[in-house]
């Protein structure tokens, strides 16, 4: 367990998990959905997440009671995004910009979004529309039980830093409201991996991972890996249908940033496409 205490910075966080009149969300606003999810930072993983009933299924009262005022996954989520904050703070000054933070919304089965909606079956994304990310945490759960990650909690905290990524993307004017072509969005995804890794660079002499633990972020970015997602789906890998790059791809993206701690290492991937 990383030792988050040592961030005294908090980021915002909506908590919606106690929240249950949301209902279905009709045709048109699932087609939007996608089309922000899939081409603007959504996870790979919607398939695999379709196939679970559990995540389908909607949250009795005695469920969501256990939500009401501010948990420790709350809590922890506001640490990351706090410790986020800092980071691209610190980085968007040495290029003389304002970083200005997003927010985490936490949510159950679906909430609403400017995005056309989010479903808990989509896992983690951002919305550019609204500059709020959005994340169901029983998505760790499929992460672990069906592609075989190790968790932990510095796993989850590099999925929120990937997503933050995305928000310092839209900011940066490389990610915009409108969906992007398909032959960027690997790009796209490996740039934000990478950014994952400046985030945890920054935090890395201060005491908050312990030995090894950066190495769950590792993990769970090789799991997310096109190629892996696809090899456990369908039993087949194909390159030409990725739009987040492979588990090796991914390990590196966050590598490089991690170790090297340049902002401008990280902008190689969308200057190149």
């Amino acid at each position: 367990m990383a030792l988050w205490d040592k961030i005294t910075s908090r980021g915002s966080v909506d908590d919606r998990r106690s929240a249950v009149g949301y209902s279905g969300l009709g045709i048109t606003g699932v087609v939007l959905l996608m089309g922000a999810t899939y081409l603007l930072g959504g996870n790979p993983l919607e398939i695999l997440i379709q196939q679970a009933p559990a995540l389908q299924q909607s949250l009795t009262k005695q469920d969501v009671t256990k939500f009401e005022g501010k948990d420790s996954y709350e809590v922890f989520v506001s640490q990351v995004l706090g410790s986020t904050n800092d980071a691209w703070k610190n980085i968007f000054s040495t290029v003389h910009k304002e970083y200005i933070p997003t927010q985490v919304v936490l949510f159950r089965n679906n909430t609403q979004s400017k995005c056309g909606g989010a479903r808990a079956v989509v896992g983690p994304h951002y919305c550019p529309l609204d500059e709020k990310i959005y994340l169901d945490e029983t998505f760790f759960t499929e992460l672990h039980d069906r592609l075989g990650a190790k968790g932990g909690d510095v796993a989850e905290a590099y999925v929120i830093a990937h997503e933050v990524g995305h928000h310092v993307q839209h900011q940066l004017g490389i990610l915009g409201t409108e969906p992007i072509i398909k032959s960027q969005s690997v790009a796209i995804e490996l740039e934000a991996d990478c950014f994952a890794g400046l985030w945890a660079y920054s935090i890395k002499d201060a005491g908050v991972f312990e030995f090894g633990e950066v190495n769950e972020a590792l993990d769970a970015a090789a799991a997310v890996g096109d190629d892996r997602i696809q090899q456990r789906t369908q039993g087949k890998i194909q390159p030409e249908s990725w739009t987040h790059g492979s588990s090796a791809e991914r390990v590196d993206a966050f590598t490089k940033g991690y170790t090297n701690g340049s902002l401008d290492s990280c902008l190689t991937y969308t200057t190149k496409s």
